[in-house]
């Protein structure tokens, strides 16, 4: 059963104190307009009104609890308590140009157990609920942080929670958050059933797959979900994304010293993605390097400069859109692949 969210649940409050249905604006407003963060200050709505929020609510806007913040160049990242006594991280990252990005959570932990990545020594504790995966940007909003775009690039496999269909209907609501779709872009290993259903649901969301080999028995290797899910058949799929949408798909492809930074890698990855008929230009890969953490059973490592620069200009070469991500926040472990929800 899907957790309601509370927004779900002011309207209910609203309704069975026979309030006007204006109250539900008035407390979203103060909430998003104003930047109120408890029921208490909401001194707009009768008391009676606000009691009630808080007996059912808590005074809190906000139920996420930071414990822990900590600040690179152009980086915040901040760890969450949540129900349980679990932890997550979120990360706003701000660009020079006056931009502010934020990469969020959606579960706590990851079962996937990709090999290179911190998240996933951790397991599945539990996905989070709309108002924990919404909440994470909330509290940057009421810190008066700008929410310029938000990835769901942190911890977790966005499509393998149910819920982030949820908490994409809180954020893209005008009366709430009211993000445009095309500044929200969700983050997936190859998850077919989400992928539809976000073709479907949500056609101007921005989709990014994470590739990291071309080679279906060294994926396997690296990420255990391409057996459930073979490469030809995520590709496949993504065809018919771009096709459905009229939108780029992002190609994420983690650069790992020796392992899938090889010329034979770049010319299969352009191989890969050229030949995709009309709409193979939509394609676009990000090379990404890679961050070292303590956490993960292997040691994996970066790959150097000449590495990065020749698979760059192989894809280029071939004709693929191509660039290569920019890296904040390695040295605080809030850069990709390092969130592992830890003091």
């Amino acid at each position: 059963m899907i957790p309601k969210s509370k927004y779900e649940m002011i309207c209910q409050i609203v309704s069975s104190l026979k309030q006007p249905n204006y109250r539900y604006l008035q407390i979203t407003d103060a909430i998003f307009k104003q930047k109120i963060s408890n029921f208490e200050e909401m001194t707009v709505v009768p008391k009676l009104l606000r009691n009630e929020l808080i007996k059912e609510i808590g005074n809190n806007v906000i139920n996420l609890t930071p414990v822990l913040e900590k600040k690179s160049n152009q980086v915040s990242k901040i760890l969450f308590a949540i129900a349980g006594d679990e932890r997550v991280e979120a990360v706003r990252l701000s660009y020079k140009r006056g931009w502010e990005s934020y990469c969020i959570s959606s579960q706590c932990g990851c079962g996937f157990g990709c090999r290179f990545c911190a998240t996933g020594t951790i397991g599945l504790k539990r996905n989070l609920t709309p108002d924990e995966i919404t909440d994470q940007l909330l509290y940057f909003y009421l810190n008066n942080h700008p929410l310029d775009s938000v990835s769901f690039m942190g911890m977790g496999e966005a499509l393998a929670n149910p819920y982030i269909f949820d908490a994409l209907k809180i954020l893209t609501d005008p009366q709430l958050f009211g993000l445009g779709h095309r500044r929200i872009t969700v983050s997936t290993i190859g998850i077919l059933p989400g992928i539809y259903k976000l073709m479907k649901d949500y056609p101007q969301v921005n989709l990014t797959f994470s590739l990291h080999s071309p080679f279906d028995d060294q994926r396997s290797e690296l990420m255990p979900i391409n057996d459930r899910f073979p490469l030809d058949k995520v590709m496949s799929v993504l065809d018919s994304h771009i096709q459905h949408t009229g939108r780029k798909v992002y190609i994420a492809y983690i650069l790992l010293r020796g392992i899938n930074d090889s010329i034979k890698h770049a010319e299969a990855v352009a191989e890969l993605l050229r030949g995709r008929g009309l709409w193979e230009h939509l394609y676009h890969v990000n090379l990404i390097p890679y961050n070292t953490t303590d956490a993960t059973p292997q040691s994996f490592s970066e790959s150097d400069q000449n590495s990065v620069n020749m698979f760059l200009q192989i894809l280029k070469s071939r004709g693929i859109n191509v660039t290569v991500r920019t890296q904040f926040g390695s040295d605080i472990n809030a850069a990709c692949g390092q969130l592992y929800g830890s003091d």
